[in-house]
């Protein structure tokens, strides 16, 4: 509806579409990571199985990566050394076969895993959705659709990765670091003590480095949502930006936007990449330090060539998980702000919700009554004040006055998009606030000015009125809205595809469709929202027939630019600045002269001149 748009205006940009970023982490720390850890569990469990599974071949794939520089110790003291060729052989194959297993496992807990992220995302994206769908307008009116679009795409996604390729190296990573440090232990204690020297330098460097980096990528965030926002706004109103000759300031404001993105990308890479390579310095460290120790203890003759090779082997592996852990600890960090971000839509509470005790409404007979109704879309910021009005069954309303006064904010209401602060709305007999929302919008056809039509097909757009439909009725509902037979002219008819919002369509042509839709749910009352302001006269005169056939025996609210097209409705109800001025017919309101009169002059005054100016040419 195009009156009274979003109260809570949109400012700034939205996050943006999906997009990949690199696996060191791409978002904000979580608020509350315990928290949001339970909460993920809670999705995770549905995979016990799957979790076994993985669980047992990470500790497999680490036993037998533990297994292989054991096995080439002794393989140069027990062989190499004495020139035990044959022994040597089948060792070397154990070791072939112990390697080729650790690959084999390895894949498979990826796999596995990978299974069990997909489900797991599935799942969650699949509850927002649905909360999205419970959620009322006024939590649209206040958020972005981008940046909603980023909790279900770019969010999702996050958790996903981490969950694929994360979680299970976290978990092989610790288990690898202790198994590493027990087998160096049980091969020597003092090359054990060396090896480990370098331990606290690591975790230093790694938290130095972490927490910078998580800056840089808030900041990579933010101006990503900001390029995104903008790539979004100009492809959905590029028709606007040809039309007035923009591009070029369209290009300019992108050229900004890519520039300070590429910015803040630049430094938070510069801080994510700067820790592998001083890890693996540190790690060289370790190894150059364990290798003097040994080649020292071996001079000595306290510790076996084979026990040096498989301590350097070992001191190879205990760097790798600490490379690894600092690699996933941002982005398991952005993970769970992901997920925080998820689950603090999954904690919306539906503002407009059923009571308990709420019956299902039928509308037998149609009767609207409005009885000392105020409402704002803010709390001390009154749209609507005592609001009364009774629409007998099968009466035609009509909602004129400024843009603005308030005339969308009154079918907000009958639709129960909103829930009144003060008052009442009964529909035969009935308060709206005590039956089931979805029973009253079932019974309730709108047409609006701007029709919202889905990529698919003609059919499948009537069809939407009422799923339920045979193709029998949908061509009934096509025939009383006067849009059969532009409907056969197309390419396929009915099974023709439309584009985005119908654009390959006229405007009039998609506001017939929109009638047809409204027919086949066969409504007990009809809204139409300045349903033919935006068509020629010709086209009009096609629509307005359609609705005379729709509002039939129908009680309707009609809200109305063209006054000239209300001459026969019922009431007219004049509203300025949230309030009822004047009602009654038409001719009634011509007599008093009062606003009503001077909005219709003003208009009659500017149709005779425009066809002056018509005739003149």
């Amino acid at each position: 509806m195009r009156e009274e748009k979003s109260r809570g205006q949109r400012k700034g940009f939205h996050m943006g579409g999906p997009g990949r970023g690199p696996m060191i982490g791409t978002g904000e720390k979580a608020k509350d990571t315990k928290s949001t850890m339970i909460r993920l569990w809670d999705y995770l469990k549905s995979q016990k199985t799957g979790l076994l599974g993985v669980t047992f071949l990470v500790i497999i794939t680490t036993i037998l990566g533990l297994l292989g520089p054991y096995l080439m110790a002794k393989a140069i003291d027990n062989y190499m050394i004495p020139g035990d060729l044959r022994g040597l052989f089948w060792i070397v194959m154990l070791m072939i076969s112990v390697y080729a297993a650790t690959s084999l496992t390895t894949w498979l807990q990826t796999y596995i895993m990978a299974g069990i992220s997909q489900n797991t995302v599935r799942n969650m994206r699949n509850d927002l959705f649905s909360r999205l769908q419970s959620l009322s307008l006024r939590f649209f009116d206040q958020r972005t659709h981008g940046e909603l679009m980023s909790r279900l795409t770019n969010d999702e996604e996050n958790i996903s990765r981490v969950l694929g390729e994360g979680v299970a190296q976290f978990v092989s990573s610790i288990i690898t670091l202790v198994g590493v440090a027990i087998m160096m232990l049980l091969l020597n204690v003092y090359l054990a003590a060396v090896s480990l020297v370098t331990i606290p330098l690591m975790v230093f460097l790694t938290k130095w480095i972490s927490k910078r980096t998580r800056r840089g990528f808030q900041q990579q965030q933010k101006t990503l949502g900001i390029l995104n926002g903008f790539i979004e706004e100009t492809v959905t109103g590029q028709r606007v930006v040809k039309a007035y000759g923009q591009e070029k300031e369209a290009l300019t404001k992108f050229e900004k936007a890519n520039w300070d993105l590429r910015e803040a990308a630049t430094r938070a890479q510069t801080f994510a990449l700067v820790l592998a390579p001083l890890t693996n310095f540190v790690n060289n460290l370790g190894f150059i330090i364990v290798a003097a120790a040994g080649g020292w203890m071996a001079v000595k003759d306290l510790v076996t060539l084979g026990t040096i090779a498989a301590f350097i082997s070992y001191a190879r592996q205990f760097g790798r998980p600490l490379n690894q852990m600092a690699n996933l600890y941002n982005a398991i960090q952005s993970a769970m702000a992901g997920a925080e971000r998820v689950f603090e839509i999954l904690d919306e509470e539906p503002e407009i919700a059923d009571l308990p005790q709420a019956q299902p409404l039928e509308i037998k007979r149609g009767e609207v009554i409005f009885r000392d109704v105020y409402f704002g879309y803010e709390a001390g910021v009154p749209v609507l004040k005592n609001i009364n009005f009774h629409a007998e069954p099968g009466q035609t309303i009509a909602l004129v006055g400024p843009t603005g006064a308030g005339k969308t904010t009154i079918v907000n209401l009958l639709t129960r998009f909103y829930d009144i602060n003060e008052g009442r709305i009964i529909i035969d007999g009935y308060n709206i606030t005590e039956v089931q929302k979805a029973s009253l919008r079932r019974q309730l056809g709108i047409v609006l000015q701007d029709t919202f039509l889905f990529t698919g097909s003609v059919m499948e757009n009537i069809r939407y009125g009422r799923l339920d439909a045979t193709d029998a009725e949908v061509y009934e509902a096509a025939n009383l809205a006067n849009a059969d037979h532009f409907i056969r002219h197309l390419p396929r008819g009915y099974d023709t595809i439309l584009s985005e919002r119908g654009s390959n369509l006229s405007q009039g042509q998609r506001q017939l469709l929109a009638i047809a839709r409204a027919a086949l749910a066969n409504p007990g009352i009809l809204i139409l929202d300045e349903a033919t302001s935006s068509v020629d006269t010709r086209t009009e005169m096609h629509i307005q027939e359609a609705l005379l056939r729709l509002m039939k025996e129908r009680t309707a609210f009609v809200i109305a630019h063209r006054l000239s097209t209300i001459h026969n409705a019922d009431q007219v109800l004049v509203i300025n600045n949230g309030e009822i001025i004047e009602r009654g017919t038409h001719l009634s309101l011509l007599e008093k002269q009062g606003f009503y009169y001077n909005l219709y002059m003003r208009q009659f005054r500017a149709k005779d001149e425009t066809e002056l100016i018509l005739d003149l040419r």
